[in-house]
């Protein structure tokens, strides 16, 4: 949490600072059309410096995404605008493309609109650049973490949905389990690896192949790396890959090479992103990361932190495992 507005600013105060009209202040803050572009910055500055707000509650709040038509932000948006619906608050979506000064654009033209916090949305859960620490609102950091330990960051449990995946082919009695995923520079990648491979060590099972096998997010590295694990390692007989794409090749592979699926190899995806994982031949077990549910996670502290009880850190939600006939 930042400062809080004074009662003593006005929009007087605004106009001041910003060398303007109290009317044409009133029509920069609220985005009309009549307010040349340079001006209506000078405005959108003044009013952030002086933590400008009408003495009620706009009762919205911003949330700000790098990839509005992505796999990953719909969900979440959808989450978090169910939590807020609950409350009578509505939300003020922006798309930035990932562009730095597009985003600084919103945040300002944000604050000016009065929003009573942010949930900020990543395109993928690796450490970004946080949000400047004086805004005198709140944000919660949804799928991507934060990069500053003092804001807190509501992401997917990779480690955990990829522990829940080996426990359920080892369940199953599988001991050959290979990994195939994607590149090694995302940490989902890492962390869904890492996760099988604990569970692999607390059963004293290696992992096939010796290492996972990193390549892209896609059905064709899936079915390239499929190929070239049954050629080394024929006798595999379960595969978690890191995404529902990858599995999907995994599968395509499995039965060019004339392997079923489930009876000779069990096969988990992860993501349950429907348009590969339930239209798999067999349909797909996969982990579910509860994106709807990390939406309204991100409100549930995005409401404690305005009622004053802000959290800090990295909140993991647990995923959960969605079995279908891959492997059973």
């Amino acid at each position: 949490m930042g400062r809080r507005r004074s009662e003593a600013v006005t929009l007087a105060d605004v106009a001041r600072r910003a060398g303007c009209s109290i009317a044409t202040a009133s029509k920069a803050l609220n985005c009309r059309a009549q307010v040349a572009e340079a001006t209506r910055q000078r405005v959108l500055q003044a009013a952030t410096e002086l933590a400008f707000r009408t003495p009620n509650r706009s009762r919205a709040i911003g949330l700000l995404t790098d990839e509005l038509g992505g796999r990953f932000s719909i969900p979440i948006l959808l989450g978090a605008e169910n939590a807020l619906a609950g409350e009578r608050m509505s939300v003020l979506l922006c798309d930035t493309h990932g562009d730095d000064a597009r985003r600084r654009h919103y945040v300002t033209a944000l604050l000016a609109r009065q929003v009573d916090g942010f949930i900020v949305v990543g395109d993928d859960n690796d450490v970004r650049p946080s949000l400047p620490r004086d805004l005198p609102v709140p944000v919660v950091y949804a799928y991507g973490e934060s990069g500053h330990p003092g804001d807190v960051s509501v992401i997917a449990d990779d480690g955990g949905g990829a522990r829940l995946a080996a426990g359920h082919l080892i369940g199953l009695g599988r001991r050959r389990i290979a990994h195939i995923t994607g590149p090694r520079r995302y940490r989902a990648a890492r962390e869904r690896a890492a996760g099988l491979g604990q569970v692999l060590d607390e059963n004293g099972l290696p992992l096939t192949g010796g290492e996972p096998l990193y390549g892209e997010w896609s059905q064709r590295w899936g079915r390239h790396a499929a190929h070239h694990l049954l050629v080394s390692h024929p006798d595999t007989d379960a595969v978690f890959c890191g995404n529902d794409q990858i599995a999907a090749g995994v599968a395509q592979a499995l039965s060019e090479l004339g392997r079923r699926v489930p009876d000779d190899v069990a096969l988990v995806g992860f993501d349950n992103w429907t348009e590969f994982a339930a239209d798999c031949r067999p349909p797909l077990t996969t982990v579910d990361p509860r994106l709807r549910e990390l939406g309204e996670a991100a409100v549930r502290h995005l409401f404690a932190a305005l009622d004053g009880r802000p959290s800090r850190g990295v909140v993991r939600e647990p995923c959960r495992l969605v079995v279908r006939a891959s492997t059973i």
